[in-house]
């Protein structure tokens, strides 16, 4: 049972991790220092900044790989973990050869954010972009997961990528793989869709639109779709570049988008809302902006994790508001949230919030909305 430092209230839907409850974020406006201690305490154990550096005067470069804009002096690292300041020119810490993380085979059909509408899972898009009429049996998604992230969500579902990155400042790095190696696989007649995540794919994207131009350059006739699972920070034009690649492939641009309220996103990220939740309005409506050149299977699809007590059906209907304002044939993915990282204390999405923001969305004027993870769902709260 956490309980909000502003307001009082106790409730099983307040974090520790920030003390302080959704309402009360939104009513602020801004993210109380107190709510920001575990996170830097736990970024510091790692090496990592505590937030996206500001210099502000004298020597430094500034990075513009996404929205963050760190400005860096000779010698530090950015907050990603991965792009530095090397004799005055940003460099990956790696070099653009190598990447850090792992990829792996998975077959078809996967457990892809979209999933209700992958080609790979329904068919969508036969017989130009899919292989069969319905599910993929037999054939492989290229699962390549990316350390390093745009962001420090609270709730990471896949935190341990933080780790890979701070072995990467303190120059260890015991998962790292080659671009050659990822392209051969990714050729291989089995290999139907190449999907970058993490961590995120952001930090990456050099590398991961290199791997991706080489792969679609030698694969033939053979189907290969390029698909990302990103946070959607990215400078535009490097987010252009991506869904271009995903446009021609038949493959689909996954961006999930955390919050709607700054103050929200911002005390579940890390970063500035602002800013953020800005740049992401622009990349949705530039990718959307190509999905006239493509009918099936869609371009783009949004997705939202339904945090307890902070994601809430207020953050859900301003979001699909401005998606359905776009178009309202993005399809809308809300999935279930499970405790883990810095939010191990909150519990489940309930059915209760996922049923009541399903209609929400659906009311906004979207036409394709789905609950991912339903087999999270409980029932210890209501909304």
């Amino acid at each position: 049972m956490g309980k909000c430092l502003v307001c009082g209230r106790e409730s099983n839907t307040i974090s520790s991790s920030l003390s302080i409850c959704g309402d009360c974020l939104r009513s602020l406006g801004e993210v109380p220092e107190f709510s920001r201690a575990k996170r830097a305490r736990f970024r510091d154990s790692l090496g990592l900044p505590i937030k996206p550096p500001r210099v502000g005067e004298g020597v430094f470069r500034q990075c513009n790989i996404c929205v963050n804009e760190c400005q860096l002096r000779e010698g530090e690292v950015g907050f990603c973990g991965l792009w530095s300041n090397v004799g005055g020119s940003m460099r990956f810490r790696l070099g653009l050869d190598k990447a850090l993380g792992l990829w792996y085979l998975d077959p078809h059909p996967t457990n892809c954010v979209a999933g209700p509408v992958c080609p790979a899972n329904t068919g969508r898009g036969y017989p130009k972009y899919t292989k069969t009429p319905g599910v993929e049996v037999g054939y492989y998604n290229l699962a390549v997961f990316f350390g390093g992230c745009s962001l420090d969500c609270l709730f990471c579902q896949n935190y341990e990528h933080k780790e890979l990155a701070s072995e990467s400042v303190k120059g260890r790095g015991r998962r790292i793989f080659s671009l050659k190696e990822l392209v051969e696989t990714a050729l291989s007649p089995e290999v139907t869709c190449v999907c970058y995540f993490g961590g995120d794919p952001g930090p990456h994207s050099p590398h991961a639109i290199a791997a991706s131009r080489e792969i679609l350059k030698n694969s033939g006739d053979q189907v290969k779709r390029v698909c990302w699972e990103t946070n959607g920070l990215q400078n535009p034009a490097i987010m252009r570049e991506m869904a271009r690649l995903s446009l021609e492939s038949g493959g689909i641009v996954k961006i999930d988008w955390k919050a709607w309220s700054p103050a929200i996103y911002e005390a579940l990220t890390g970063v500035n809302g602002v800013k953020a939740v800005e740049r992401l309005k622009h990349n949705v409506r530039l990718v959307s902006e190509l999905r006239s050149l493509r009918e099936e299977p869609p371009l783009l699809v949004v997705s939202t994790l339904l945090v307890p007590g902070y994601v809430d059906l207020r953050e859900v209907e301003n979001i699909a508001t401005y998606l359905a304002s776009v178009d309202p044939g993005i399809p809308y993915i809300l999935l279930a949230f499970h405790p883990t990282h810095l939010m191990r204390d909150l519990p489940t999405t309930s059915y209760d919030h996922a049923i009541k923001a399903l209609k929400i969305a659906r009311d906004s004027g979207l036409r394709e909305v789905y609950i991912g993870n339903e087999w999270l769902l409980s029932k210890s709260y209501t909304v």
